[in-house]
């Protein structure tokens, strides 16, 4: 059985329990049952390869103990198992190692939503015919682990945890990280922007173990929500993280922004902050320059805080805050003045369909010295379609004009075109900072001289008065009759 008719068939069991209501429920109990696996079967192995090595989880609550067995415990008996020992036990794990961590901050917040014993031991047993010791499989699955987040997208607003992989790709690949930059992102959702740095250093500098382990040292997530934080989690691991401890189950937001200090600053910073919502009240108050309670622009202001000297970020901001006024205007004034936002890519309103239909912007910047420029590219959907979709996304080849046009890591020989404008710091700063400074090379749609199309509605609608007096008039001869 393939890899996705595998999962098709366990989702297909999970919607037979009466406990499982939804696409984001069904998501969260094959996660922390795959998150069981997969760290029982990376434990088998470091168990053989490392003499020193015991699994943090108690034995009698391994996978290969309870699970492994397909004629094992099932019905009420597994239920009880689960509820009653396994979840309250992981909850509260002592062990004060890395990986004991990574399994109490995972089950802390998970739930077993089945209700039926019968059909977990039919999920169970699916799960497995997995065996995530073998690269071909745990390659297969963490291909198909991606389409899962991606499927997210039908799950309410769930969806607002995954960023089209083309996105975070080009993200990545303009930014360059290397094994040693501290890297972070401070609403990691699902992992995508680690997973694409991951692959990015592993194919382009990662020849040696030392390598690896400096590159695994220098990552940092924080994540805010329960079930994208497991979700991440277990994709830590799939891309063979043992220990993913830094990805913390916390809002960054919560903290006042003069608390960060130097010594926790960064290299790198990568991230889609959520946008169009409000943070709790009182967060507000950590940030007294910027007093708002809007997450992206709360974001904004602390990434530009952790960032170090010299440190980079690409960020995906909305429209709004472009062009908003108020503290906003505040915020992009700090930007400038901190940073050098030297590029920022808009993109259309469908790349982020379905779950958000409003023009995006991936602002790229570096800290230390102001802004004297910033170039823009317009990004348009290919001419072969009308818009992206989810059966038609942004791929990262869309992208690749923009990045021939870039001009490498020092930016040069870059030049004006019908896709690509700069605009100075003297201009924006005229324009009171609103940084929605559309193509001036995109020629306007010629809708006529106004006052003759102004002629042309008054005729317009006295002849829809005319059309409607004459009905009137047919309607009553049709009555006295």
């Amino acid at each position: 059985m393939s890899m996705r008719n595998l999962v098709k068939s366990i989702q297909d069991v999970m919607r037979k329990d009466v406990g499982v209501d939804g696409d984001a429920q069904r998501l969260s109990q094959l996660v922390w049952m795959f998150f069981l696996k997969i760290i029982d079967d990376q434990d088998e192995a470091m168990e053989f390869t490392r003499d020193e090595y015991s699994s943090p989880i108690p034995e009698h609550l391994q996978w290969r103990t309870w699970a492994a067995d397909p004629e094992g415990i099932t019905g009420n008996e597994l239920l009880s198992f689960i509820n009653d020992d396994l979840f309250p036990t992981l909850k509260e794990l002592t062990s004060k190692t890395p990986r004991a961590r990574v399994v109490r901050s995972v089950f802390e917040d998970a739930y077993n939503y089945m209700k039926s014993g019968t059909l977990v031991r039919q999920v169970v047993n699916k799960i497995n015919e997995v065996d995530f010791n073998s690269l071909t499989e745990r390659q297969h699955f963490g291909d198909l682990y991606e389409q899962l987040l991606n499927d997210l997208q039908n799950a309410g607003n769930a969806g607002e945890y995954y960023t089209p992989r083309a996105v975070t790709s080009f993200m990545v690949q303009q930014l360059d990280p290397r094994p040693g930059q501290v890297l972070l992102d401070p609403a990691c959702g699902t992992g995508g922007f680690l997973t694409c740095a991951m692959r990015h250093m592993r194919d382009k500098y990662v020849k040696r173990p030392e390598d690896e382990e400096l590159m695994q040292s220098s990552l940092r997530a924080v994540e805010k929500k329960p079930l994208p934080h497991m979700l991440c989690t277990t994709n830590m691991l799939l891309h063979n993280i043992e220990e993913p401890s830094w990805v913390k189950h916390d809002n960054t937001l919560a903290r006042p922004l003069t608390s960060w200090t130097k010594d926790e600053r960064v290299d790198i910073i990568l991230s889609n902050p959520p946008f169009g919502g409000k943070e709790e009240d009182g967060i507000e108050n950590n940030f007294p320059q910027f007093k708002t309670r809007e997450t992206a622009d709360l974001f904004l202001a602390l990434i530009i805080r952790l960032l170090k000297t010299k440190g980079r970020a690409a960020v995906v901001l909305p429209d709004g805050s472009l062009f908003g006024e108020g503290i906003k205007t505040r915020l992009k004034e700090h930007l400038l003045t901190e940073c050098n936002l030297h590029t920022i890519v808009r993109l259309p309103n469908s790349v982020f369909k379905p779950y958000a239909s409003i023009g995006t912007n991936l602002l790229f910047f570096e800290k230390g010295s102001p802004t004297n420029e910033v170039w823009y590219w317009e990004h348009r959907v290919p001419e072969t379609q009308k818009a992206y979709s989810m059966t038609k996304p942004i791929r990262l080849e869309h992208l690749d004009d923009c990045a021939a046009w870039w001009g490498g890591s020092g930016r040069e020989g870059r030049v004006e075109s019908e896709r690509a404008w700069k605009v100075s710091i003297d201009e924006i700063k005229e324009r009171g900072f609103n940084l929605d400074i559309k193509n001036p090379h995109q020629e306007e749609d010629d809708l006529g001289d106004p006052e003759e199309l102004l002629v042309e509605l008054k005729a317009a609608e006295a002849s829809v008065e005319s059309l409607r007096a004459e009905l009137k008039s047919i309607l009553s001869e049709a009555l006295l009759r």
